[in-house]
């Protein structure tokens, strides 16, 4: 069947670029988001109604060729109802094992990936248990939900533990061991309904109150690292079989890569590729959703990304920086929430790491982390 209209579960500012990215293809979008201000609205036709509104949910699926989605946390009645009715890509599958921490973590072990040791807590009985599997200094994760930095808990000592999970509300959680980690890096990969897989660049990531705020592509890694990095993103892809784009978000430490958790969906470290990839990550999910061959991943320059959090610099302060490109999302700014990115691109490291500088400079004045 050739795919015309694409149903959207979701619409934040990654449904927005996707379907700005449709747009060229010649697909059309429709967005499934109770919110009203949904910054996707722009980009297409947006439903709006609520997440348990099945009526609402079916005639949305029935309208479309194909569904996808641009979050993770998507209610399981609501994605079930849909499936019902329509192929979603990618598939459940994707989503149900990266909803909750601990199957995550299972699978990317299963699958060859490395990863840090770990241990389910859901009882104050399983706080001795993982204390000893996994060690003293980790971090306290609740099993779904939270995102930048939030529902986690560092612990330092065997005493922090307890009090950790009362302050995640008791949740069924994840205890991780701490990596003492000389990198952040993630890389951004498709795959198609063919098999074929494309993986972009590995970029080198920064976070600021556990927000990504830098994204640098390549990563100043060794190529023996980058390679690794690569074929763990190809070994998830085809674990899941998964239809469409996703990042594996790994730590770089002593020499070696080590996995921390996967994103099933295009993802913030890969909005660079707008600009500085020949096909960016939001183009490739809609070629791989449609059933469309793939495109280049290849970076013909060094490029990076600054989130705008909590508030929008003038664009003028932007645009005087030579080689870069803003978007905004249409958002009302608040303390902690992304508004915006830039992406900056130069033709070597050297000229790129001076435009970001004065990227960053721009950038911190107007963030509001809190």
């Amino acid at each position: 069947m050739s795919v015309r209209k694409i149903g959207i579960l979701g619409g934040g500012q990654l449904g927005q670029m996707l379907g700005l990215a449709a747009i060229p293809l010649d697909l059309e979008c429709v967005f499934y988001d109770p919110a009203p201000d949904a910054p996707a609205r722009v980009a297409g036709r947006h439903v709006c109604a609520a997440w348990d509104d099945l009526d609402a949910l079916a005639r949305f699926a029935d309208e479309v060729d194909v569904v996808t989605f641009e979050f993770e946390n998507v209610p399981t009645k609501s994605l079930a109802a849909v499936a019902a009715r329509r192929a979603v890509h990618p598939g459940l599958r994707s989503l149900e094992l990266t909803c909750d921490r601990i199957r995550e973590k299972e699978f990317l072990r299963d699958a060859g990936v490395p990863v840090q040791p770990f241990a389910a807590v859901s009882t104050t009985a399983d706080m001795d248990l993982a204390l000893a599997a996994v060690g003293t200094h980790g971090v306290l994760k609740t099993r779904s939900l939270g995102y930048d930095g939030k529902g986690q808990r560092v612990v330092r000592s065997a005493a922090e533990l307890a009090p950790a999970w009362d302050a995640l509300g008791r949740a069924p959680s994840i205890y991780e061991a701490f990596v003492p980690f000389d990198r952040e890096v993630s890389v951004v990969a498709t795959r198609g309904a063919d098999g074929a897989c494309v993986v972009y660049p590995v970029v080198e990531n920064l976070h600021t109150q556990g927000i990504l705020f830098r994204s640098i592509a390549p990563a100043p890694i060794s190529d023996l690292l980058a390679h690794a990095a690569e074929r763990y993103a190809r070994q998830v892809l085809e674990g899941l079989g998964h239809i469409g784009t996703l990042a594996l978000e790994m730590f770089v430490a002593d020499g070696t890569i080590i996995a921390n958790e996967i994103a099933p969906r295009v993802h913030n470290s890969g909005h660079w590729t707008i600009q500085g990839a020949r096909t960016s990550q939001f183009e490739n999910h809609m070629r791989a959703v449609a059933g469309l061959p793939l495109g280049d991943t290849g970076a013909p320059e060094p490029a990076a990304m600054i989130n705008l959090i909590g508030g929008l610099p003038p664009l003028s302060e932007i645009l005087a920086i030579p080689g870069t490109n803003a978007q905004f999302y249409g958002k009302a700014p608040r303390a902690g929430r992304k508004v915006g990115h830039v992406n900056v691109v130069a033709p070597t490291r050297e000229l790129l790491a001076m435009r970001l500088a004065d990227l960053e400079h721009v950038a911190r004045i107007h963030n509001r982390l809190a």
